[in-house]
């Protein structure tokens, strides 16, 4: 019986009693979803197997004494075939322990659902936009990047178990300042002259530079042979520059998106910020928020009335030169998002940098001035640094940035999968030290590694369980009844419900936490019960201080053909539930090791 099944269960015991009028004053309209009945796993094992806090919920509301309200469905549960005791601890807390058949049909279910196991439809329906990364076309993708390349995919990963329809998203900078930046950087490098004061260093600016150039020569285009006027701004509007900004911007583009597809990152939309100008949008943007009597003009300038939505202040939209404000582009883009002719979003999900804190309030204002719910319509990620570590000091300097750690880098140093888990298994919301000599090594302290290495291991087992002959045919899963047992049998039996609020709270970390969890139940059991029989040698026999310690010891490392049969299907399903967690993180699951 699963936690999901027991809520269940809980939940219909709890309404029937309210119907029958056995529930106090508590009136069947007001017994909760059985979703907010939820089980859990007590700490103390000898609690039993599961607890529920449902007395405690409502015994208030029932007008009765906590436990006394747990009593009433204590009792009801003691009449459910698949549990074996029901105890009252404490104020009202119920402690349940199933009978070893009903707790091992967990192990039947994943049988059944095979790859489904885990996964929900609860978000059916829901068309979520997710952009992430989002990085300028401006050289290499750094380490804060990285972090969200690996937690955003991750995420849509989870939304996409949970039913939800996920468009994932990439936005190009490519509209103002620092494309003027950029091409700057360019021509200085390609004129060999020192960088601008505001430009871009590293030796990716010289590397795309000379590609430029070669790219014209092979098209007839003397580049550097092209007008370049001086402006107070160094380089100044000219030929050359456009020339170099027409051809690098696409280049870095392409570099971009090769990353992350070498990093398992795919996009369904990679979406260029000057298309907005360029179509139009962000005139009807405004235009439509004029119509709403949310649009003013203030001292030559276009002003959103934002305070009237919580803001700080109201915000400029064009400015005074007529030339419009960054912020312009972010109304045009929201709405864009809500209503474009394919895959019109729901909700709008931005994972934005840690230095965009300031940003919510005013993008909260603009959702609002649309019409729209803040909070629900749009909802704002603001992800932390990242500090990369070797040998107890920061790594800042990369090969082609010149002053930070890239995609490369870190790919380079570690691998795609250790790459992926490190950033994607830690609360985004907190700033975190990832260290390459662990995330190198095969050490079980190394997160990833340990994750692995437990599939790796089941794998191993089904490959000596079928050269000893041994199947899961037809296998008594009541036989599954060690302690061993029950802890891996529960630990798998929680990860429905893991799924569920990985994708509600928009927290795909949790996905590794419960991971690193199951594999630690994982290789407690192997290391505690074969599938394979193993004859216990003479000193281990004597070391048994009992006879029934040594009929344990024999029931664990020499089982019958029937036990190692169902521990055979448990190990299978260990295995499935790891493959499965590790796929929401992208991360590859080996069968060797």
């Amino acid at each position: 019986m699963s936690p999901e099944a027991l809520s269940s269960l809980i939940h219909e015991i709890v309404h029937s009693l309210a119907e029958s009028g056995d529930a106090g004053h508590l009136t069947p309209d007001q017994v909760p979803d059985a979703s907010a009945m939820s089980v859990m796993r007590p700490k103390d094992r000898a609690h039993g197997d599961w607890a529920s806090n449902v007395a405690l919920q409502l015994g208030k509301k029932a007008g009765l004494v906590p436990r006394q309200f747990a009593e009433s469905v204590a009792e009801r549960l003691r009449g459910d075939s698949g549990i074996s005791s029901v105890e009252i601890a404490g104020p009202g807390f119920i402690n349940i322990t199933l009978n070893a058949a009903s707790a091992a049909a967990v192990v039947d279910t994943i049988s059944e659902q095979g790859e489904s196991y885990g996964l929900n439809d609860h978000l059916k329906g829901k068309t979520l936009n997710l952009e992430f990364v989002s990085a300028n076309p401006t050289g290499p993708i750094h380490i804060g990047g990285v972090r969200w390349a690996a937690v955003g995919d991750s995420m849509a990963r989870v939304l996409q178990a949970n039913g939800a329809k996920v468009v994932r998203e990439y936005y190009f900078n490519d509209h103002g300042t620092q494309i003027d930046r950029f091409a700057k950087s360019l021509v200085a490098s390609a004129h060999n002259e020192e960088t601008p004061e505001d430009g871009y260093k590293g030796s990716y600016i010289g590397e795309i530079a000379q590609r430029v150039i070669e790219e014209a020569q092979a098209e007839g285009v003397d580049i550097l042979a092209l007008p370049r006027i001086a402006g107070e701004d160094g380089e100044g509007d000219s030929e050359q520059r456009e020339e170099f900004r027409k051809r690098a911007v696409p280049m870095m583009f392409s570099e971009i998106q090769q990353s992350m597809k070498d990093f398992r990152v795919p996009f369904d939309v990679w979406f260029h910020e000057n298309s907005l100008y360029e179509d139009g949008e962000v005139d009807r943007a405004i235009a439509q928020l004029r119509e709403k009597g949310n649009i003013y003009e203030k001292d030559g300038a276009t002003w959103l009335a934002s305070t009237k939505f919580g803001d700080d202040k109201d915000r400029v939209i064009i400015k005074s030169d007529g030339h419009a404000a960054y912020f312009a582009a972010d109304l045009a883009y929201y709405l864009n998002k809500r209503h474009r002719a394919k895959d019109p979003c729901d909700v709008a999900i931005y994972m934005l940098g840690a230095d965009h804190h300031g940003y919510i309030g005013r993008m909260m204002a603009m959702c609002a001035a649309f019409g729209d719910k803040p909070g629900e319509n749009m909802q704002i990620l603001i992800g932390q640094l990242v500090n990369v570590m070797k040998d107890g000091e920061a790594v800042r300097m990369s090969k082609r940035a010149g002053n930070v750690v890239t995609i490369d880098d870190l790919v380079e140093a570690i691998g795609v999968d250790a790459a992926r888990y490190s950033l994607a298994r830690s609360d985004y919301n907190q700033s975190i030290d990832i260290d390459l000599a662990l995330l190198a090594s095969h050490t079980n302290e190394n997160p990833v590694y340990y994750v692995q290495y437990a599939h790796a291991r089941s794998a191993n087992v089904d490959r000596n369980a079928a050269a000893a002959g041994i199947t899961a045919e037809g296998a008594d899963l009541s036989l599954l009844e060690t302690q061993a047992d029950s802890e891996l049998l529960a630990q798998i039996a929680l990860y429905p419900g893991v799924v569920t609020a990985a994708g509600d709270l928009r927290e795909p970390h949790r996905i590794a936490h419960y991971l690193e969890d199951l594999a630690g139940k994982y290789h407690k059991w192997y290391a505690a019960e074969r599938v394979v029989p193993m004859e216990m040698t003479p000193a281990q026999s004597r070391a048994a201080e009992s006879d029934s310690a040594r009929e344990d010891a024999q029931i664990a490392k020499n089982p019958s053909p029937a036990r190692a049969s169902a521990r055979l299907r448990l190990n299978d399903a260990a295995q499935r539930v790891i493959a499965s967690g590790l796929s929401l993180l992208g991360v590859t699951a080996p069968e060797k090791m």
